[in-house]
């Protein structure tokens, strides 16, 4: 037998008037509580991933607390585990600490303190399992699922496309923002095809000056201008066999715009000074962040070669478009750069998922790939037009301090977050965190908070 998913708290206390004030107090404030005699046998009847916390009693006849809270973390060393007693005992209390314990009440105690430390337990809890769901989802990916990672609609699609067009022998127009990860798609489309085993030959046409593109592009004969001394392959010629990724294609001249014209209807290519047509076996994958139908109505860009480009398009969904897609590729890159600097990985809290998923990554998965790096050497996860204006001490940063250190951040990331939010009212606020209005002013004001950043006219002094 175990233990149902919608039970929140496993409350054990052999004391029967002690453990049904405990469950009055629990269930009063909404919580699912399951109160138990004994702690014997219970680890057997909890799965790893419970969703819920355990409230014990130290001091028990048959197992105690100590003991339950050692078998308890034997299967799953990241379930909170609070413990409870009525003697003043400090070295008992340090002992339960080091032994893994989530929090540690001495009685009497006041029931204010017992549902804020579970409630706490509780969010961390559901931290946990979100890292831990976020993590498999990641080990279970094949090979292009962990190239192109996330679960919105518009990544499965993205998926399909480049599963159905990779083995294909069609030219491949990219779409999407700077930092998008064009690149990474043209590669995926490369890997994946039979072209795998040939040159993959990436160029930005952008970064290319003019007086040098046909010849980088095409290559050129002794003699052909002023300097060219000897002959030089071009990109297309070097890539024979394999494929080609241009991108921003948007940023060629119109007279290089023909000759590539040329190459894909003929697949040949013709140095610079040279009479030779040579033929070629390649793929081009062409990038662009702009519009090219735009771009040939208003003359910029051809629009022969757009028609000719568009036969097999790929839109790459920009990051804020994609939902909670965010939070895995965050997760992805810091445990790979966590691993890469030999540090141990940083669990997000809920405040920092909360401005991840806010924010509108106008750099995209540049952008999010930097914040993960800079997230995993343990440094201030602040984001540029993350937060309302005005509310830069409302940013949420990264501690490893103490135990206390810890704590007092973790509340302070919960209250920011919920700050961020549209709210009317303080009330609202209050609500939204499960406590009294009082003890939401007095902790704006422990925290340096202010309810005038979440942009609404009220202010914690508003009690009402």
């Amino acid at each position: 037998m175990t233990i149902d998913n919608r039970i929140q708290v496993v409350l054990i206390d052999d004391d029967p008037h002690l453990r049904q004030a405990l469950s009055q107090t629990l269930d009063l404030a909404g919580l699912k509580i399951l109160p138990l005699a004994e702690a014997k046998g219970l680890a057997a009847q909890l799965e790893r991933d419970w969703p819920g916390v355990v409230v014990s009693d130290i001091r028990m006849p048959g197992m105690d607390g100590l003991e339950l809270l050692s078998e308890l973390h034997a299967q799953d060393p990241e379930l909170p585990v609070l413990l409870i007693t009525g003697h003043g005992d400090v070295p008992l209390a340090v002992q339960a600490m080091r032994a893994g314990a989530y929090d540690f009440l001495e009685k009497p105690f006041a029931s204010d303190a017992l549902l804020e430390s579970v409630r706490r337990a509780l969010a961390l809890r559901q931290l946990v399992l979100d890292n831990r769901s976020l993590r498999l989802a990641l080990s279970d990916r094949n090979e292009l699922s962990t190239r192109l990672v996330g679960h919105s609609p518009s990544m499965l699609r993205l998926r399909e496309q480049i599963g159905a067009l990779a083995a294909t022998r069609a030219d491949v127009l990219i779409l999407g923002e700077t930092g998008a990860g064009k690149e990474v798609v043209a590669r995926a489309l490369h890997d994946l095809s039979s072209r795998r085993n040939g040159p993959f030959v990436a160029i930005n046409a952008g970064a290319l000056a003019e007086s040098v593109v046909e010849s980088e592009l095409f290559g050129h004969e002794p003699g052909a201008f002023t300097g060219a001394q000897k002959r030089r392959i071009g990109k297309f010629e070097f890539a024979n066999g394999g494929t080609l990724f241009l991108d921003e294609i948007e940023s060629m001249s119109l007279d290089v715009q023909v000759k590539l014209l040329r190459l894909l209807q003929e697949r040949v290519v013709e140095r610079l000074g040279g009479n030779q047509l040579i033929p070629l076996d390649i793929r081009i994958i062409a990038a662009t962040k702009e519009d090219l139908r735009q771009a040939a109505d208003q003359g910029r860009f051809r629009a022969d070669l757009y028609y000719r480009l568009n036969v097999a398009p790929l839109r790459i969904p920009p990051l804020r478009e994609r939902g909670e897609d965010a939070l895995m590729l965050f997760q992805y890159f810091a445990d790979e750069a966590s691993a890469r600097h030999g540090l141990p990985p940083h669990e997000l809290q809920p405040g920092q998922r909360a401005l991840l998923l806010r924010h509108t990554w106008p750099g995209n998965v540049r952008e999010l790939q930097n914040a993960a790096e800079r997230f995993a050497l343990g440094l201030e996860l602040a984001l540029d037009n993350s937060t309302p204006e005005g509310s830069a001490g409302n940013r949420v940063e990264v501690v490893d301090g103490g135990l206390s250190e810890q704590v007092e951040n973790f509340e302070k990331t919960l209250i920011a977050a919920e700050l961020a939010r549209s709210h009317s009212s303080v009330r609202s606020v209050a609500e939204a965190l499960g406590i009294p209005r009082k003890t939401l002013h007095d902790k704006l004001r422990k925290h340096g908070l202010s309810f005038a950043d979440s942009g609404t006219s009220a202010h914690p002094d508003d009690l009402d």
